[in-house]
């Protein structure tokens, strides 16, 4: 039989400073705020007042005085405004990293294998009989020597190439990613905040490009009644817009972009809560909220077809459920022979995660 204790949060248990503790509560509020740096602290003061974060000896005003000299935060602008630093923002972006692969341990879903093994650079679980020309760095070393042992013996021990056994290995295609994120006002429509967890996914996802796949691509565009491009760094200032979807203007953008990057292996990723709405018909919008409008989506069908004829795969992240838009889904999915997947908030960084992994193993060479 299984029993948990439960016990008051205590900071000093985990041997962080003060400082430490704050800060990830810190990078937290950041996040939810888009980066409001007084807006954080005036939470994160609400909830000293409530959970003694806090101590007698380092109080609020010491916190944002290591902030400052830490280099978390800065002044900006006559009025002295607080804003984040490019300190905070690559902790914010590792913090999501952390938190995404954290996920990634504790969950089963979306486990995506492919069959495409060969010489690469990451191990499998697998192993083979060594061949000339095989890497020396991925020989496995316990089946190694058990097979010397069994065919050789304990006595005088000796190792052959017939005993070697070596790790499969997976390809690592080089990649060009489009990210698309939805930024209509239904992402925070029903008291439900679908936005940040989007942030944080494309935060987490653009640190682990950077870090591990540098020479893959991630771009990332935002899309509402129109689409534009933002940087990496503008991610945790992303906020939702009074605006309808335009996933018309958000695909070809993620084209126009694609069609630059010289790499073969291209991608689409998309991450929206609902229908499209909008289309632009010269300098006019043509919008319709209710329901699903067919020339709104004749128009998105027809760039799915050109996707697939470009080798573009588009994977649609649908954080809703509604059986009409998963109907939406299946059929622009069909259209672009690409994947959809239906993900809570809470697993959406498995879902992208092990998804760009998959396909950086499938993808040519």
């Amino acid at each position: 039989m299984y029993s948990w204790n439960f016990r008051k949060f205590d900071p000093d248990a985990f041997g962080d400073s003060p400082f430490e503790n704050l800060l990830k509560i810190f990078k937290e509020l950041l996040l939810y705020t888009s980066g409001n740096v007084s807006e954080s602290l005036s939470w994160l003061t609400q909830l000293d007042r409530q959970y003694n974060l806090t101590t007698p000896d380092y109080g609020m005003a010491d916190f944002i005085r290591d902030l400052k000299e830490k280099g978390y935060i800065k002044d900006e602008g006559k009025n002295d405004k607080l804003v984040p630093a490019a300190k905070m923002e690559l902790e914010m972006r590792r913090k999501a990293l952390e938190d995404v692969f954290d996920e990634l341990k504790k969950s089963k879903r979306g486990d995506h294998k492919t069959n495409a093994i060969g010489i690469g650079d990451e191990v499998t679980a697998e192993i083979k009989p060594y061949e000339w020309g095989d890497s020396l760095d991925q020989i496995a070393v316990s089946e190694t020597i058990k097979n010397a042992h069994i065919n050789h013996g304990i006595e005088e021990f000796s190792l052959t190439q017939e005993d070697m056994q070596i790790h499969e290995s997976f390809y690592q295609s080089q990649m060009s990613t489009v990210l698309m994120i939805d930024v209509s006002h239904s992402m925070i429509l029903y008291g439900e905040d679908r936005i940040t967890p989007a942030k944080k996914v494309a935060m987490a996802l653009s640190e682990l490009i950077t870090t591990r796949y540098p020479k893959d691509t991630l771009d990332i565009i935002v899309f509402g009644d129109d689409a534009w491009q933002i940087e990496i760094k503008d991610l945790p200032y992303l906020q939702v817009g009074p605006y309808h979807t335009n996933t018309v203007a958000g695909l070809e953008l993620a084209m126009e972009i694609l069609r630059k990057r010289r790499n073969p292996n291209k991608q689409i990723m998309m991450i929206t809560d609902g229908k499209p709405t909008c289309i632009k018909i010269g300098k006019k919008y043509y919008q319709n909220s209710f329901g699903l409008d067919k020339k709104i989506l004749t128009r998105c069908f027809a760039l799915a077809v050109k996707c697939r004829k470009q080798n573009i795969p588009i994977t649609t992240f649908m954080i809703a459920r509604d059986p009409w838009l998963v109907q939406y889904v299946d059929q622009f999915t069909k259209a672009n022979d690409g994947k959809a997947f239906y993900s809570s908030l809470e697993g959406l960084g498995s879902f992208i995660f092990l998804d760009y992994k998959q396909n950086k193993r499938k993808f040519k060479h």
